[in-house]
């Protein structure tokens, strides 16, 4: 309906009249105070320049023009409402550039042809005011083509910002705010930002990264001038919704179920009974001396990730002291395993604020590093409470998640905000949660694909080898409910072809291995089980590898390995490790969770794609018998997975920023 009557020029043009109207109305009801005193002398003093302004602040922006109306002109696009605020600015004689930077989006918005005019105008001696953030956001995160322009037209960028005592935020992407009359109005004009010429990532960035600083700071004294808090400040967007003092209260009040709860998955082998204490906060260990960096990642795929990060800090940084805590059975016995010497492990307490209290008590960490999704309202906000900087690296979310988060913001906005810092696996990703309220976000691949391969027992190794030596071979890992049906059926299906044929089942969830051996055994199937001490006899047809941190030795035997939950909707798992130690890779279409890499491998042949037994049955038995087109696909997986490395010393760097000062040599005189 709104988009069809900004279609109508009436339409357009008689709102644009009250429109203008009204803000002059708020410019003539308001005491303004200004900084500095002279304004608009100091806004047009470098004149022609780019004068900056925060989308969200852009009402009052048509009234501020140099005592030549027509050396102004405006950057305003050429789709959605645009169309009203180009009509406003035009009543106010500013001379409009169609179009603007597209953020994100895909479609296009005009912009390179706006940069070539904003160019020539710049050329000419106009000066052109824009928003330096673009939808669809995130709200003031300055966007490359203010950057762009300013470097290669060599102006500078005035940051600027309006701002009044009272005024309504709208529920847009940028906060857009609308100024009411008899109000206090606050003008302030912020230093000019000289961008050098130079179109390299970093001269951009470094740019891009000035202009966002201007801006904040002018915006900030904008509204402490008026009297008014920003709507978009760390105060305003840390305060807690409903959603959010509802779920500290409910958590708050479940204590008495904790037990029950823990009891339960107990008696299901998701938790280690002795261990119980440290879930409600009480530590098992004494906190060691100095500083001390708590990891948290929440199961063995995100402990994987964390692994390399922990593993370089011990080894550069040994005065620094690790803790990781982890949320199952399955990673604490893989952090027993692996963990560097000294590091410490214990159990993350459950999400109520008394237990987080007491952990965070005991052991006083100096930096908090979250891994990928980890992300609990309690535990992000109690560890900041104390001032404890907090990260989040690896950093993923899928679109479903950031969806339910942005429906409430009342409890996204404070739980995001209170990130120092979050490092996420790609610049879409980081995109989402700059958008949900992250105060830094960017990009920096994934950690994975720096990850060693799992540890191999060579003494398991060779067993299992000698037990299966001269048998055509292929592992089903990370299998998940509904994957193990379609993997029996490809395997008869496969044996038609292969009679010595041997299938490997690993499941997500190593407790599932009876089960899956039934369900087998009912086929008619011989099923050996890993966890009972067996290996696999000459009758055998498939072996249920159902224990823990084995998946190295099941896929440096196998040729070919199908990664499970990616048959049913589970988003898939990790293909790197496959892939390090020579297995080819299968997946199902469901692998949205590692797209970066998925994406990657299928569109260079590193991996296949399946959706049946059918087709799962026909790429194996291919990769079985063809050696010559395993071999070449193998190929194309490890230059893919080689080529999107290096997030492994980003991560390194921004974290060493937050580490405390090396200790510095002693030299014998």
């Amino acid at each position: 309906m709104l988009k069809r009557l900004l279609s109508s020029e009436p339409v357009v043009a008689f709102i644009a009249k009250l429109a203008s109207g009204y803000v002059r109305f708020v410019y003539a009801t308001s005491a303004i105070k200004r900084d500095p005193t002279d304004t608009i002398d100091t806004l047009f003093d470098k004149h022609p320049q780019i004068l900056a302004i925060w989308h969200g602040q852009f009402m009052l922006l048509p009234n501020m023009k140099p005592k030549r109306p027509a050396d102004l002109r405006a950057m305003v696009s050429r789709h959605g409402d645009a169309a009203l605020l180009g009509a406003v600015l035009e009543r106010f004689g500013v001379v409009l550039i169609r179009g603007a930077g597209a953020g994100t989006r895909k479609r296009d918005r005009g912009g390179a042809a706006a940069m070539r005019e904003t160019m020539r105008a710049l050329d000419a001696g106009a000066t052109v005011a824009m928003t330096a953030d673009v939808p669809p956001g995130p709200a003031r995160r300055a966007g490359d083509g203010i950057v762009t322009i300013a470097s290669k037209s060599g102006r500078p960028v005035v940051p600027f910002a309006i701002a009044t005592k009272r005024f309504l935020k709208l529920p847009s992407w940028s906060a857009f705010t609308v100024n009411l009359p008899f109000s206090t109005l606050a003008i302030v004009v912020g230093n000019p930002v000289h961008v050098p010429s130079g179109t390299n990532p970093e001269t951009i960035e470094k740019g891009r990264r000035a202009i966002e600083r201007a801006l904040a700071e002018t915006t900030a004294r904008a509204y402490a001038l008026a009297g008014a808090t920003d709507p978009l400040s760390k105060e305003a967007v840390s305060k807690p919704g409903l959603s959010l003092k509802a779920y500290r209260l409910a958590t708050k009040l479940a204590a008495p179920i904790a037990p029950l709860l823990l009891a339960w998955r107990a008696r299901r082998g998701k938790e280690e009974p002795d261990r119980h204490p440290e879930r409600y906060g009480a530590p098992s260990l004494p906190r060691p001396t100095g500083f001390l960096a708590w990891f948290h990642a929440a199961s063995v795929g995100e402990v994987n990730a964390a692994l390399p990060v922990i593993d370089a800090i011990a080894a550069a940084r040994p005065e620094v002291r690790i803790l990781l805590t982890t949320g199952t059975v399955t990673s604490a016995r893989q952090a027993r395993v692996r963990l560097p010497e000294g590091a410490l492990h214990q159990f993350v307490p459950l999400d109520r604020q008394g237990y987080l209290k007491r952990f965070l008590d005991h052991w006083r960490p100096d930096l908090c590093v979250l891994v990928e999704s980890e992300i609990w309202p309690n535990l992000v906000l109690e560890t900041k409470a104390q001032d404890v900087p907090l990260l989040l690296i690896n950093g993923r979310m899928s679109a479903s998640s950031f969806r339910a988060w942005r429906r409430r913001p009342g409890l996204s906005r404070p739980i995001f905000s209170a990130f120092d810092l979050v490092l996420a696996q790609n610049a879409s990703l980081a995109e989402r949660f700059a958008r949900l309220g992250a105060v830094e976000a960017r990009g920096a691949g994934n950690l994975k694909a720096d990850a060693p391969p799992p540890p191999i027992d060579t003494a398991g190794k060779a067993k299992l080898a000698a037990a299966i030596t001269g048998r055509p071979v292929w592992l089903a890992a990370s299998t998940h409910p509904g994957e193990d049906e379609v993997v029996a059926t490809a395997h008869g299906m496969i044996k038609k072809a292969l009679p010595d044929l041997l299938t490997i089942i690993a499941p997500r969830h190593p407790d599932r291995g009876d089960a899956i051996a039934e369900m087998l055994r009912a086929q008619g199937l011989h099923v050996t089980i890993r966890s009972g001490g067996g290996r696999p006899h000459a009758n055998t047809d498939v072996y249920v590898a159902d224990t823990i941190g084995e998946l190295g030795l099941l896929y440096s035997l196998a040729p070919a390995a199908f990664i499970g939950g990616s048959l049913v909707n589970r988003g898939g798992q990790n293909p790197v490790e496959a892939i390090k130690l020579d297995a080819a890779v299968l997946t199902g279409p469901n692998w949205q969770n590692f797209r970066d890499f998925y994406s990657e491998l299928l569109k260079t042949g590193g991996a296949r794609e399946v959706t049946d037994a059918e087709t799962l049955a026909v790429a194996v038995l291919g990769l079985l018998q063809d050696t010559k087109q395993r071999e070449q696909m193998m190929t194309r997986a490890n230059k893919t997975v080689a080529a999107m490395g290096g997030a492994l010393p980003r991560t390194l760097d921004a974290i060493e920023a937050y580490l405390p000062p090396k200790p510095s040599l002693q030299h014998a005189s």
